[in-house]
């Protein structure tokens, strides 16, 4: 199976001297096409940059990653343009992605696959938070990803919301056929991913045999 990003003893170090903080130490790490994976951790064990560097939002101290270019990110917060409305936020990040090599679902559509066809008007200040994060995840699929990277994408919502948003993504990622990256405190969350990567300062703790 196509193997979309990959970590070979990736390590990344911020600041200097005393101020030096490892936040990953020597990781081998790979996701492949279509496959679902959470990587679990507390606050600071170093999740969210494996996030980073899987997507290419940072680069590796030393050691090495290979990563598809086609990866787009949903975060903790929606991070919406405020004064743009549901549409013209999924179809700012339509235009901005197309490149000519492959097709977009427009952005009627996308609203439309996370239940918000009803809300394309609307400003991000007159959405609810678990409608706001579904038009982050219409906007990040806006972008055709093969690789959806999640950043604790339910921190700021409540259990109930949270589960809906959960089921959201699961349901798209078995419909688009996308690989799903899960970073993740909640053990909960990670255990409805197929493969869990347990994460603790900056090293992988525990991954299930043969991943």
């Amino acid at each position: 199976m196509t193997v979309l990003a990959r970590c070979r003893e990736a390590s990344v170090v911020y600041g200097r001297g005393d101020a030096e903080v490892r936040a990953l130490s020597g990781v081998d790490f790979g996701v492949r096409a279509g496959e679902t994976v959470a990587l679990l951790g507390r606050s600071g064990s170093g999740k969210t940059t494996l996030l980073h560097l899987l997507g290419g939002l940072i680069e590796p101290t030393s050691g090495s990653v290979e990563r598809t270019s086609r990866a787009s990110y949903v975060l903790q917060s929606a991070n919406l343009l405020p004064h743009l409305t549901a549409f013209e936020n999924v179809a700012f990040a339509a235009h901005v992605a197309r490149d000519g090599r492959h097709a977009h679902l427009g952005p009627e559509e996308l609203l439309a696959l996370v239940g918000l066809s009803q809300r394309l008007d609307q400003l991000p200040a007159e959405l609810s938070g678990g409608e706001a994060q579904r038009v982050a995840i219409a906007r990040a699929l806006a972008q055709a990803p093969t690789l959806l990277l999640c950043d604790e994408p339910t921190g700021h919502l409540d259990s109930d919301t949270g589960g809906r948003v959960l089921n959201l993504l699961d349901e798209l990622q078995r419909e688009l056929g996308f690989a799903l990256v899960v970073a993740t405190h909640d053990a909960g969350v990670a255990s409805r991913l197929e493969r869990e990567v347990e994460l603790h300062d900056g090293r992988i703790a525990r991954e299930p045999v043969g991943a």
